[in-house]
Parts: C-alpha cells; sequence; structure tokens
C-alpha cells in the first residue's frame, strides 16, 4: 500500500476533527491519537499498543478505529463521540509505567477531547500508569475496571440474536460456533458464555498453550491460527484483530452468519456485500461489541449504573435486530445500513449543535 502524502489524502479518513502524533524519545513512545467526532461528547475509545509491521499501518488503523468508535458510540446512543489510539509497540525491552505516562501527556495535551481506556494489549494497570499524568482515561482497576467482561456479554447476547434470525434457532445448544482469539479479554469470556449455552466451539488463537488450556475446560475443539476460515461451523466469531474478512479469506468460509468482538472485521465495506452474496448473515461489529464502552460510562457520569448498563446490552440487540432485519427486507449489506445509521445520527447531532448555538 502506498503512503498518502498527507492524512488528510488517507483513504480512512472520514472528516476526523483531530489526529495527533506524539512522541517520547525517553520513553520509546510512538502513538497516534485520533478524535473523530465529538457532537455529542468528547470522543472516547481505548488505546491499542501492537507491533505494528509499519507506522502507516498504525495510521490506518487508528483512523479505522476512531471511526468505529463515533459510530458503535451514537448506535448505542451515549452523549459521548468517537476516538481512539494506538501505541506502536517499542522493540525489546522498556520501562512500561513510563512509556503508559508518557502516554498520558500526550492525552492531556488535547484538553479533555479525548477520554482513553484499554484495548488490545493494554490494561487496567497501564491506564493507572497514564492516570498520574491525565485525569482523562477510564477503565481503571478501582472504577468500573476491565471493560471486557460487559463486552463478551453484549456480544454473546448478539450471537444468540442472530443464531436466531440466521438459523431459526431459539437457543445455541448444539449450535456450531468457530471462535478466532478464543484467548484474549474478550474471547475467553465470551468462550464461557457460549459453552455454558451449549455450543459446540472449534477455537483458535496465537497462544497455543493457553488455547488447549481454555479448551480442555470447556471440552471445545482447537485449530491452527489459519484453519479457521476453513472449519466448517454455523457462525465465525472474530474476536481478534480486524481486516479478516477479505479478498483471500473470504471464499474459505463455510458458515452461516459472521457475529464477534473485533473491531474492523471487513477489510472493506465491499466485503459486506461480498458476505451477503454468499448467503452469509453479518452483524456490524461496532453494534454487537459496544458493551465494553457502555460499562465504562459509569466511570464518566456516575448515573450509569450496573442496571442501566444491562438496559444498555438489550437495547443493543434490538438495535441489531432491527438491522438484520431491514438488511433481510431490503436486500442490502448489514454493515452499510448500520453505517447510515450511524452517519445521519451524527449529523442530526452536529445539526442538533448548531441550532442550539444560533
Amino acid at each position: 500500500m502506498s503512503v498518502p502524502a498527507s492524512v488528510f489524502e488517507h483513504p480512512a479518513f472520514d472528516n476526523h476533527e483531530k489526529v495527533l502524533f506524539a512522541t517520547d524519545p525517553a520513553t520509546g513512545l510512538q502513538a497516534i491519537l485520533a478524535v473523530h467526532s465529538t457532537v455529542r461528547g468528547p470522543g472516547v475509545g481505548g488505546c491499542r499498543m501492537w507491533a505494528y509491521e509499519s507506522s502507516a499501518d498504525a495510521v490506518t488503523d487508528v483512523l479505522r478505529l476512531s471511526q468505529g468508535m463515533s459510530y458503535k458510540n451514537i448506535m448505542a446512543d451515549l452523549p459521548i463521540g468517537g476516538g481512539k489510539s494506538v501505541i506502536i509497540k517499542p522493540k525489546g525491552d522498556f520501562d512500561r509505567d513510563a512509556l503508559f505516562q508518557a502516554f498520558g501527556r500526550a492525552v492531556d495535551s488535547l484538553g479533555g477531547h479525548y477520554i482513553s481506556a484499554e484495548d488490545v494489549g493494554v490494561s487496567p494497570a497501564d491506564m493507572l500508569s497514564a492516570r498520574r499524568t491525565t485525569r482523562h482515561v477510564v477503565g481503571l482497576p478501582d472504577g468500573t475496571g476491565d471493560p471486557s467482561p460487559v463486552t463478551a456479554k453484549g456480544v454473546f447476547l448478539g450471537i444468540q440474536l442472530v443464531a436466531e434470525k440466521a438459523l431459526g434457532k431459539s437457543s445455541l445448544a448444539g449450535v456450531r460456533i468457530a471462535v478466532q482469539g478464543a484467548t484474549g479479554h474478550v474471547g475467553s469470556y465470551l468462550c464461557e458464555h457460549l459453552a455454558k449455552a451449549g455450543a459446540e466451539l472449534t477455537l483458535t488463537d496465537i497462544h497455543e498453550d493457553t488455547l488447549q488450556a481454555l479448551a480442555k475446560k470447556l471440552g471445545a475443539k482447537t485449530v491452527g491460527k489459519d484453519d479457521i476460515y476453513d472449519v466448517e461451523a454455523d457462525i465465525f466469531a472474530p474476536c481478534a484483530l480486524g481486516s479478516i474478512i477479505n479478498e483471500k479469506t473470504i471464499d474459505r468460509l463455510k458458515v452461516r452468519a459472521v457475529a464477534g468482538a473485533a473491531n474492523n472485521q471487513l477489510a472493506t465495506r465491499e466485503m459486506g456485500a461480498e458476505l451477503m452474496k454468499r448467503n452469509i448473515a453479518y452483524a456490524p461489529d461496532y453494534v454487537i461489541n459496544a458493551g465494553g464502552i457502555i460499562n465504562i460510562m459509569g466511570e464518566i457520569d456516575a448515573r450509569f449504573d450496573k442496571k442501566w448498563v444491562e438496559g444498555k446490552l438489550q437495547g443493543l440487540k434490538s438495535t441489531l435486530g432491527e438491522i438484520l432485519d431491514t438488511a433481510e427486507n431490503e436486500g442490502r449489506p448489514a454493515n452499510l445500513i448500520a453505517d447510515e445509521i450511524a452517519r445521519q445520527r451524527i449529523e442530526d447531532a452536529r445539526a442538533g449543535n448548531l441550532q442550539a448555538a444560533e
């Protein structure tokens, strides 16, 4: 992929309000913070630390993820906007506490327009380190903590709905589900929910020892990380990184639905239409996986308690059902329908803000 001369020409740039490139040679920090929209409130979204192959890959990831957070937050009807950050993981040994303190300073420089939490490769303890240099972080151990269990609960509810809509199943008993990223923060909690519901699981992950232990605990099968696409199953649940539904993998899928926790599962928007051509239902990722950000709202505003969180999770399930029904009735890809709804809600909020200012 050629690198655009400017972030403005980047194909994933979507009129983002702010994109900050932050470095700190003393700690090895190389971070990108992207605020997509603040029309409903500060941009909120996690920080991901990953060993990206190039800085161009990191830019693409943060732009797509921050846009996804705007869509996720507004589809969940939360009073916040969307943002995201990525840290290019330093090579070799590094002082993790110092690195995240430096990251906190970068967050603080945005003056509250961005609030961070943890994502892939980042823990609540890391957010505590960042908290030493900024107050604009959530997902702390003494707050709502790790959002993964709530994210997993929301995805589980979504998978139940997908099984009903795409398979005609009133329960997950005997439903065959292939889970990618099974030992991750969200994936492991999700697998426990699915196993308890009687699903037949086939799991994969890059962490082989942990994978085998989880499979033994849940009575699940395992396959190699690249073999998960070839598994004959009812539902494929991606719970690792994004862009895994692409030109190389889509024809290998032997499932009737895709529903999982990973962000940006489709390499391109066109992949939604390709899934539909193959009669594979798709649960838009930023709708089904919004449980974590819903949970974190308790740290932003004390009014949002556990009862409110549970109600919002049920609301996500209802929204997903409406999207899947519209896709079925109109013969259009579910991801495009979800995008249209999210964009319209953002524009309506922006128009409302302008009206109020006048």
